[in-house]
């Protein structure tokens, strides 16, 4: 009987791995991705390597994460995203973990908050909340319902308001 062991390792993201990542990206979200509006904010500015992170199994970059550093209203935040794992890794907790991580670097690394365009039910328990209907301008339109946060500074909430942009 053959067996498989699988290993995998979860690393800081770096330049070797940029075309893994962008096949990964597209893949999970096809040519459309560039045009959302999450996806306008990144192109702003550089995310941050020390923040972002990617899962290899056998050396092989099957999954990823990046944090793009933002200004949410008067909020030094990141946003997370785009967040992907390769069809055949799915469903095994790679992309819940690879949450998990980056929200811990960026608390370590002293952001207020943790922002992201995306799903509440699977977002929910990883810590993330909705943030206020309609409190958050993005450049582009947005699903006001799916604008969800981890708020590490006491006073999050009340200052997530207006818009929300690429920061130095």
């Amino acid at each position: 009987m053959l067996m498989y062991k699988h290993d995998l390792v979860y690393l800081t993201e770096d330049a070797s791995h940029d075309a893994a990542i962008e096949h990964i990206n597209e893949e999970a979200f096809g040519p459309g991705r560039h045009t959302r509006a999450a996806a306008r904010i990144r192109e702003q500015g550089p995310h941050d390597l020390s923040l972002s992170f990617i899962c290899a199994d056998d050396g092989e970059t099957i999954a990823s994460v990046r944090m793009t550093p933002v200004l949410a209203g008067t909020v030094k935040g990141h946003l997370l995203g785009p967040l992907a794992v390769r069809p055949s890794h799915k469903s095994r907790g790679i992309g819940r973990e690879l949450v998990r991580i980056a929200v811990e670097a960026a608390k370590r690394k002293g952001s207020e908050a943790v922002i992201l365009v995306g799903d509440p039910p699977y977002y929910g328990p990883l810590g993330f909340e909705k943030v206020a209907y309609g409190a958050l301008t993005f450049p582009g339109p947005v699903d006001p319902s799916r604008v969800l946060v981890v708020p590490i500074a006491e006073d999050t909430h009340a200052r997530l308001k207006g818009t929300i942009a690429w920061r130095r």
